[in-house]
């Protein structure tokens, strides 16, 4: 089973990778186009609102709770049974996100003035900044039923992801970021504002993503005619499961909704500066974290199945090794280099040497909270593999409150950095109360021998960062040509990755570290 697990695992990374460049791509082109002006905050703010909503009815609180319990079904009962618990779990879900998208487009005024107060206050005041109030409540209506189409998407690839096909799911993301970047190319000439191109992306990606997956359905069984079962036994456990976790695992995306509702009130590119950061910050987080992330549920899930302790404890140290080696490096580099990056990947078009600078210092305080919000990534799955979801809503209330005091705190003297600090500080807390407490509960410890892996891991990252260091030619590197900064970018990486590898070496590291210890 280690080898199959490290095998879907990198599956899941390759299909990953290819989707964040291209998603690095779709950005590249956002930045062109319109930099960190008034209407990039506008979409940026469209595009977050059905995506938070995606998180908690897809990829969140909704996967979370039904994997379990599929994998519980699939183990249990006939294939027949299986069918009926899927057609029913689908006919509900989609339902319920169908109603939820119609209100969406409705009521868009209502929740851009909920979410984007600081704008809606604007508009009221008759003040110039109210544009950006009616051109959002304009763009969440185009944006907005993408909630549905995804939460399906999400619902097909959790029942793939169960069925052990985990590549059809992780490219999936890959068709959405055709899409936008198409309408940018395609429909920004036929429109009086670029930004409604890339909103009309958003929906026609929703759409394509879900037909996508249809097919793989088809071909492994279990693509059933939708039905409502709201009360039927399977989705009540779901739901039932899928409340508190609503909470529990979304925590980082609500902390990073009161960022843009804060973000509101502060000058323009504020919310710009904190989307190109966290894009770049979901690179990592997307390819290493959210991979383990992945595979790493349906595993445990089946280990609690079959009351396999040992096993379980095995992947559960299996899944922190991972995202230590590779979030650890990530983060430091994120955060010695975030200029230099942010300037070679975005600065063109729209997008000035300024806009570089300022989202710069939000990548730099986001880098440190990188690992934390990895290590919340695997760690909750073994509450939730367990159909266990009211511990970690209980934590995910203390963070979120812990969030706001943060918030306060620093957002006052930094601004739109002291939101990204903040949104740092609440995930390591959440990390740090998820680990004591599967430790308290004797589910898992970290071995002695993942501890000093870590130790290992810190030790030659800060080496890298050392290196790092002795590469930076401080502002000469913005005079150079973009042939030469990005020769120089690639330089430093290579040298710090050679660093970090060849000491991992010499500290004894070897491949069988990287194994799943149970099955």
């Amino acid at each position: 089973m280690s080898g199959k697990l490290l095998k879907s695992g990198l599956i899941v990374s390759v299909m990953t990778l290819i989707s964040r460049v291209l998603g690095l791509v779709r950005d590249v082109v956002v930045a062109r186009l319109m930099g960190d002006g008034a209407a990039a905050d506008v979409f940026f703010f469209a595009n977050k609102i059905p995506n938070f909503l995606r998180r908690l009815f897809a990829e969140g609180a909704f996967a979370q709770a039904f994997i379990p319990v599929l994998t519980e079904v699939n183990q249990e009962k006939d294939n027949a049974e299986l069918k009926a618990f899927i057609a029913k779990v689908s006919g509900t879900l989609g339902a319920i996100v169908f109603v939820v998208a119609i209100v969406g487009v409705i009521g868009s005024p209502v929740v851009t003035a909920l979410f984007g107060t600081g704008w809606f206050i604007a508009w009221l005041e008759g003040d110039e900044a109210g544009a950006k109030f009616e051109l959002a409540s304009s763009m969440l209506k185009i944006t907005f039923p993408y909630i549905a189409f995804i939460s399906l998407t999400g619902l097909a690839g959790a029942i793939l992801n169960t069925l052990n096909k985990f590549a059809v799911a992780a490219f999936t993301p890959v068709l959405l970021n055709l899409c936008i970047i198409g309408c940018a190319y395609w429909l920004t000439p036929y429109l009086a504002q670029p930004a409604f191109a890339l909103a009309w992306g958003v929906f026609i990606g929703g759409i394509v993503q879900l037909a996508f997956q249809l097919p793989f359905l088809y071909r492994a069984g279990v693509l059933v005619k939708p039905k409502w079962g709201w009360r039927d036994p399977g989705v009540v456990k779901v739901r039932t499961l899928m409340i508190p976790a609503l909470f529990g695992v979304s925590v980082g995306q609500i902390n990073l909704l009161f960022d843009t509702l804060i973000a509101s009130f502060l000058a323009t590119g504020s919310i710009s500066w904190l989307y190109y950061s966290d894009r770049l910050l979901e690179f990592p987080l997307g390819l290493f974290g959210i991979a383990i992330a992945t595979v790493i549920l349906p595993t445990l899930s089946r280990n609690h199945v079959a009351k396999n302790p040992e096993a379980f404890s095995g992947n559960m140290d299996w899944a922190i090794r991972m995202v230590c080696v590779l979030g650890i490096p990530a983060a430091v580099g994120l955060a010695f280099m975030a200029e230099p990056i942010l300037t070679v990947i975005f600065q063109r078009g729209a997008f000035s040497p300024q806009t570089a600078k300022m989202a710069s210092y939000s990548l730099i305080a986001y880098s440190f909270g990188l690992i934390s919000f990895m290590l919340v990534k695997v760690l909750a799955p073994g509450f939730y593999s367990r159909q266990d979801t009211k511990t970690p809503v209980k934590f995910g209330i203390w963070c979120m409150a812990a969030n706001m005091v943060f918030n306060l705190i620093f957002a006052i003297p930094y601004g739109y950095i002291g939101l990204a600090i903040a949104t740092s500080l609440s995930a390591t807390l959440n990390a740090g109360l998820l680990y004591f407490k599967l430790h308290r509960m004797g589910v898992y410890r970290a071995k002695p021998e993942t501890i000093a892996f870590v130790l290992k891991i810190i030790l030659a990252s800060a080496a890298m960062a050392g290196v790092i260091q002795y590469f930076d030619k401080g502002d000469g590197f913005f005079n150079l040509s973009l042939i030469a900064q990005i020769e120089h970018v690639s330089l430093t990486i290579g040298a710090a990755v050679c660093v970090f590898m060849f000491l991992l070496l010499a500290f004894g590291v070897r491949l069988r570290h990287f194994k799943a210890i149970g099955g």
